[in-house]
């Protein structure tokens, strides 16, 4: 089978394009960064690579905004016609049991749940609307193309990024479509990919970025759109659940936000360190969503839209080093997500302007493929860094189980607020990775979900076909598999094949060879680019990268 390399060996060199800064990835961190960087001076030559149909195209969040940061990049967003529309109008904070539920008095409410001032959007429609601010400022977009490779010069500094060849069959060969990929050279290069980033990750080894520093955390987001009765619908309302169906012992909750137009999005958080293998994140919101407080907005209604995506669990303890030689990390590639308020688009604004005005500023005085340490101690001086300091201890908590951690959030978010203590004088750590986590399944209860309705609770097939995910299907796997053995030999002997229930998109099944064996199935066809099987793998043993561009989801109005 040829490898990308060989087939540059034989069919290359590539095109070249050089430029000021190449930003990769077309989010609410990666656009930001490029329109202030135009902002401060339009001679800088800006190009950003999406990987996505689209900006926009896979964008996945609640979303509650907080538009603390779009004000400062933007102030007349308003004048605009930002597509942030509907003020939040009331939070509700619900701990469910089975059947039941307690709401929060307003009086109780901690500081992270509350959301006045704060817009319920379409994150996915505030990122096209961020695309065309940043086009009409002379920002390049290229979407469709996904930057596959990191390009390092004699000393090791970064200097841009490849995308990959496209028009390559499934054993590796050229096929009537192929066309080489292209580098695209800058001065510096930001990395702005989402959580779990497959070049950041890269980035974060290469360098050894996160030395000294906690492990990550992450959690699975699912989510879905709704159009709602309108007797039903209440624009503004803004509703967080705790309890059940999570266990004790697993870190998770839901969401259900009311925007205009009759439309609903809700969904589930799911921490990324539970331990039973059996756990099925999709099922668990399939399930939520039946409960009586939560089906009371559904009754009626019209599921359009589903989509999943891995979410950074944030703290500044495992923020790792954000900047390398000749470029930096941005939004949630770095980690700057609020998990306490659920809130990541102002973070990564505010990250993608701090970035930006470092380099505008090595730039001016002409600088390049440096380190701009500028930037992380522009981070250090910003309310950014204030906020998150506030909220560092949140996740870590409920890793203490689930009383502990609601209490905690109370003495931090609700308590010491009321007492004039901002931030709590003390700090907890993360040792464990989230794939450490699991425990074999002879130590665990399997799990027993109820079968989908068909109107409030779905299954995975009819899910990805509304999450408008499509690969071509005759490339290399995107999802690479480095022991080949292992699946079978450890997932499935010792953990039952977690596999199959943490995808969200079933994408992996254990089926029989031909001869009666167990085999893994791996359906790339239908990812929808969450990256939780790169997270959550026991012996991390799956390998996510970037399929050829423009294929995944394409999210509507999400």
């Amino acid at each position: 089978m040829k490898t990308p390399t060989h087939i540059l060996e034989s069919h290359g060199p590539r095109d070249s394009m050089d430029c000021d800064v190449v930003i990769v990835g077309a989010g609410p961190a990666g656009l930001a960064t490029a329109i202030r960087l135009k902002q401060i001076d339009s001679d800088i030559s800006v190009v950003v690579l999406e990987k996505g149909s689209e900006a926009g195209a896979h964008i996945l969040s609640g979303a509650v905004m907080d538009p603390r940061a779009i004000h400062e990049l933007f102030p007349d967003w308003q004048q605009r016609g930002a597509p942030l529309k509907q003020p939040v109008t009331r939070d509700q904070l619900l701990v469910l049991s089975r059947t039941s539920f307690v709401s929060t008095p307003q009086w109780l409410m901690p500081r992270n749940f509350q959301n006045q001032g704060c817009y319920v959007i379409s994150l996915g429609n505030v990122v096209r609307w961020l695309a065309q601010q940043a086009e009409d400022l002379g920002v390049e977009i290229f979407a469709g193309f996904a930057a596959s490779e990191l390009l390092c010069d004699d000393q090791n500094r970064i200097v841009g990024v490849a995308t990959n060849h496209v028009g390559i069959d499934k054993v590796g060969q050229p096929t009537e479509q192929f066309q080489l990929g292209m580098e695209l050279r800058g001065k510096y290069t930001v990395f702005a990919e989402g959580a779990r980033g497959h070049l950041g990750k890269e980035l974060i080894d290469k360098y050894r970025l996160a030395e000294g520093k906690d492990c990550r955390s992450f959690a699975i987001g699912l989510k879905e759109l709704w159009e709602v009765d309108p007797a039903k619908a209440e624009p503004g309302l803004v509703v967080h659940t705790a309890g059940w169906p999570m266990d004790p012992g697993t870190f998770g909750g839901g969401f259900l936000y009311h925007l205009e137009d009759n439309k609903l999005t809700l969904g589930m958080v799911v921490g990324l360190d539970y331990r039973n293998p059996f756990l099925s994140p999709f099922d668990e919101m399939q399930r939520w969503k039946t409960h009586p407080a939560i089906r009371a907005h559904l009754q009626g209604g019209k599921r359009i839209g589903y989509g999943a995506r891995a979410i950074n669990n944030g703290t500044p303890q495992a923020l790792p080093k954000t900047i390398f030689p000749g470029g930096a990390l941005v939004g949630c590639d770095a980690g700057y997500l609020n998990v306490a308020r659920i809130k990541g688009s102002h973070a990564a604004i505010k990250s993608g302007m701090l970035c930006a005005d470092a380099i505008a500023e090595a730039l001016s005085a002409g600088r390049a493929h440096d380190e701009l340490a500028a930037y992380p101690a522009a981070f250090e001086a910003s309310w950014l860094s204030d906020e998150l300091k506030q909220a560092r201890n949140f996740k870590l908590w409920y890793k203490k189980g689930d009383l502990v951690g609601k209490f905690m959030t109370g003495v931090e978010q609700w308590l010491l607020p009321k007492i004039g203590v901002s931030s709590p004088p003390w700090t907890l750590h993360n040792r464990s990775p989230d794939h450490a986590s699991l425990r074999p399944a002879d130590q665990c209860v399997a799990i027993d979900y109820p079968k989908p309705d068909g109107a409030i609770s779905f299954d995975k097939p009819s899910s990805v076909f509304i999450s408008n995910t499509n690969h071509e299907e005759n490339q290399p796997a995107h999802l690479l598999i480095k022991n080949t053995a292992i699946p079978v030999s450890v997932n499935l002997a010792k953990f039952a094949g977690p596999e199959t229930r943490y995808c969200p998109a079933g994408v992996y099944e254990f089926t029989r060879d031909p001869h009666g064996a167990d085999q893994l199935v791996i359906n790339a066809q239908n990812c929808v680019h969450c990256k939780t099987c790169d997270i959550k793998d026991p012996t991390q043993n799956i390998i996510w990268s970037s399929p050829e561009g423009g294929g995944g989801p394409n999210y509507a109005a999400m």
